[in-house]
């Protein structure tokens, strides 16, 4: 089974915030966009949704939030307040180097301006997007950006991609050395691959998807056994892999899962 990190952080409150649609992008894009996501929200008080990072580069549209971000290796932080819509384009992790024409691990962990990627037309989608009526005006302005913004494909961002998708669908690579095994290719010559067309380490990359499936997992049992949680992780003992997930999340799973409960219940529309 193919997994995607969502990563929402506490994602039983957040769905009483704001709605979150999913959309296909233009057949042009389909092997390099893997959807446009679209949130709505109106909200009388200020609403702060965290989002763990994950590998893809998103192309964005919203008031004061207008941008390119890179693949992060921290906590997202979103603050949400007003009436407001917006959208963002989810690029394939492995594919944004034919839009960026330079190395991903030049914007990793930062956002840079939309039009120094793609040109004065982006402040022309942004506006657009802003006096939107419906999610198909959004939708075909960002499609038309992106596809006037692409560069030829080079053969290593499809191997980039080809070797994230390895990673996603199979969760028993939980080292580099299985994923060079499964690839084909070197660790030396993934580390070079990752750095220029997926912005992170290969190593980073596996991490990020065990750590997504464990925060998922832990928030939706009502007693999770970390010790068994972490075996099927494939980590070695337990305390490695709290370890992992404090430096990501910032807090133990144990932490993460009481957080979870705790705010789905004092939100009982959740």
């Amino acid at each position: 089974m193919r997994r995607i990190p969502s990563g929402i952080v506490d994602e039983r409150v957040a769905r009483t915030k704001f709605t979150l649609t999913r959309h296909a992008p233009a057949p042009e894009l389909r092997d390099l966009v893997e959807h446009h996501w679209i949130l709505r929200w109106n909200l009388a008080e200020p609403h702060e949704q965290q989002v763990l990072p994950n590998l893809s580069v998103h192309v964005t549209f919203f008031p004061g939030g207008t941008g390119v971000y890179g693949p992060a290796h921290e906590l997202f932080t979103h603050h949400l307040s007003g009436h407001v819509h917006g959208i963002g384009a989810r690029i394939r992790p492995g594919c944004f180097r034919p839009f960026l024409r330079a190395p991903v691990r030049t914007i990793a962990d930062r956002a840079a301006d939309v039009s120094a990627v793609f040109g004065p037309a982006a402040e022309e989608t942004a506006e657009f997007v802003r006096k939107a009526r419906t999610d198909h005006e959004m939708i075909t302005a960002v499609d038309r950006l992106l596809i006037a913004g692409l560069g030829p494909i080079p053969r290593a961002s499809r191997v980039a991609a080809d070797a994230v998708e390895t990673i996603a669908a199979d969760p028993r690579i939980t080292r580099v050395a299985d994923l060079a095994s499964a690839t084909g290719l070197p660790a030396r010559a993934l580390q070079r691959l990752f750095s220029e067309h997926v912005g992170t380490t290969p190593k980073w990359a596996i991490r990020i998807y065990r750590l997504d499936e464990a925060a998922r997992r832990i928030t939706t049992r009502p007693s999770p056994d970390y010790a068994g949680l972490a075996a099927r992780l494939g980590y070695s003992d337990q305390p490695h892999f709290i370890r992992d997930f404090r430096a990501v999340t910032g807090r133990t799973p144990a932490e993460y899962a009481r957080s979870a409960y705790r705010k789905a219940k004092s939100n009982p529309g959740t």
